[in-house]
């Protein structure tokens, strides 16, 4: 009675289909995520976090978080005092502490931040709340010493 066209539009869609989840978080990139994990609003967790997936906070986090290959969001009403290590990190809530990525660090608008921040690359959003400190040599080789002077422009003018 209720028959389905062979060539109808969802069929076509369902097929096309990405295999695995895609990632549903506000912001996230629609790439393909292999099982990721989230701490809702009402979880603390005291403790060291590892794993390979991408995780997002928006709860309580107290301790290391160690997501070497993946990415770390910290959702609005994410609140963290955490050490953290990851490929991308993205702070939207509050978050204190030490943050290192592989790759890039991003403070959006909504966030309170206070700590170091060691990263090759970073994005901080107007109205974003920072207070510390931001490497971005990219391997956290230590703070500068005052005898460290920055190189000469490669135009040729000295000027800084």
């Amino acid at each position: 009675m209720w028959k389905k066209p062979e060539n109808s539009e969802v069929a076509t869609a369902e097929k096309d289909a990405p295999v695995g989840k895609l990632s549903t978080f506000p912001g996230a990139a629609t790439r393909p995520v292999s099982g990721g994990a989230a701490i809702g609003p009402t979880i603390n967790i005291k403790g060291d976090i590892n794993g390979s997936e991408q995780l997002v906070i928006h709860g309580k986090v107290e301790g290391s978080i160690s997501i070497k290959d993946n990415d770390v969001i910290i959702g609005p009403k994410g609140r963290t005092n955490t050490k953290a290590f990851a490929r991308t990190i993205r702070i939207e809530g509050d978050a204190q502490g030490e943050f290192k990525a592989s790759e890039l660090v991003t403070l959006k608008n909504t966030s309170r931040v206070y700590g170091s921040i060691v990263t090759p690359r970073i994005v901080i959003e107007d109205g974003c709340k920072f207070k510390g400190s931001i490497d971005t040599d990219g391997e956290g080789r230590g703070t500068a010493k005052p005898e460290d002077k920055i190189p000469p422009r490669r135009d040729g003018s000295g000027n800084p």
